[in-house]
């Protein structure tokens, strides 16, 4: 458990700022992205690298928000897997090049999987303590029924005082 947040608010807050930078990236320097872009897909490379980049913005927002945190990480998930080919398409292009940026292209494919990971434990995180948390309808609801029987029950004081009438 992180301090102040619960389960995975850590995590949830690294993948945001992750995708965040790197949705900023993709709208600020497309061209860059558009290399990686499998040429198997159909369509402008900058079609998917600008909605790469929106999607990865929109998700960093999802992330963000205690509220949106669950269906936040499983869109990041989704989003991770989306964007794996375009990883593959850079550790194949870049199978020649100097053994650095060989390596970074290579580790950037099980990096994918440590980041879905990441984002499905953000999403179960998320949804165990929305599940738990009472809404606040149920809190008021729970305040209701404790100050329910201290107040009187007017069926009962009508019965009382009938019963109580001379007469009777």
């Amino acid at each position: 458990m992180t301090p102040g947040g619960g389960p995975g608010r850590g995590t949830a807050s690294f993948l945001a700022v992750l995708l965040g930078a790197a949705g900023a990236l993709h709208l600020a320097r497309p061209r860059t992205f558009d290399a990686i872009v499998p040429r198997a897909l159909p369509g402008p490379a900058r079609a998917y690298t600008l909605t790469s980049g929106v999607a990865e913005l929109g998700v960093a927002g999802l992330l963000a928000a205690p509220r949106t945190r669950a269906l936040g990480g499983l869109a990041a998930a989704g989003l991770f897997v989306a964007v794996f080919p375009a990883n593959v398409q850079m550790a194949y292009d870049w199978r020649n090049a100097p053994p650095r940026r060989r390596a970074i292209a290579l580790g950037r494919l099980p990096l994918q999987g440590v980041l879905i990971a990441q984002a499905l434990h953000v999403a179960h995180g998320a949804r165990d303590r929305t599940s738990s948390t009472p809404s606040r309808e149920e809190t008021l609801a729970r305040i209701a029924a404790r100050a329910a029987p201290q107040l009187p029950d007017p069926v009962a004081e009508l019965d009382r005082a009938r019963a109580e009438r001379p007469g009777r």
